[in-house]
């Protein structure tokens, strides 16, 4: 935007020092707002949806999952990344089934997360998911999912007593409170 042009940084020079199976990590040269020069290192990653599994009671259907870089179990929405050409709906759809083996018969999408903008290309598409039917869960070779299911009270509390961290996990939570007002 014209009014942004204050804060605008320009890549002069862009490098990839690191190609990896699912991430990419790029060193970038960028002229600042003041004509100076700064480096920027950031990961490129190919997106991401998460999805709001709401059962017909109310509750939510939730992942435990264990997490390797932070070494603990967290609760979760279901999550994953893009495939190539894939689209944000047909990903949620996938990953819905794999990692918990629920279909749903209603989406609705609610807009894109961008959940670490300081190092990080990775946006995430959030869809609710209504009208679930259970199924059996194809996960991948390797991954270890178990789901639960909990009211947006108790996911709430998790939240706000500390025990559940997940970024885009509190990030639906709140469009949930906003798009499905009613008892938490």
């Amino acid at each position: 935007m014209a009014h942004d042009q204050h804060l605008i940084e320009t890549r002069v020079e862009s490098e990839r020092v690191f190609d990896g199976a699912l991430l990419h990590i790029n060193r970038d040269t960028v002229r600042l707002p003041d004509g100076s020069s700064a480096t920027r290192e950031y990961v490129v990653h190919p997106g991401a949806v998460m999805v709001i599994p709401v059962l017909d009671d109310g509750r939510l259907l939730m992942e435990r999952q264990f997490r390797y870089p932070l070494d603990r179990v967290f609760v979760e929405f279901p999550a994953g990344k893009l495939d190539p050409d894939e689209t944000p709906l047909a990903c949620g759809q996938r990953e819905l089934l794999e990692e918990t083996g629920y279909t749903a018969r209603e989406w609705e999408y609610l807009g894109v997360l961008h959940p670490i903008i300081s190092y990080t290309t990775e946006e995430i598409h959030l869809f609710i998911a209504r009208g679930l039917t259970a199924g059996v869960a194809q996960l991948d070779e390797g991954e270890f999912v178990e789901t639960v299911a909990m009211s947006r009270e108790e996911l709430a509390d998790g939240v706000l007593s500390g025990h559940h961290t997940d970024a885009k996990t509190i990030a639906g939570l709140f469009w949930l409170q906003h798009k499905q007002p009613g008892p938490r």
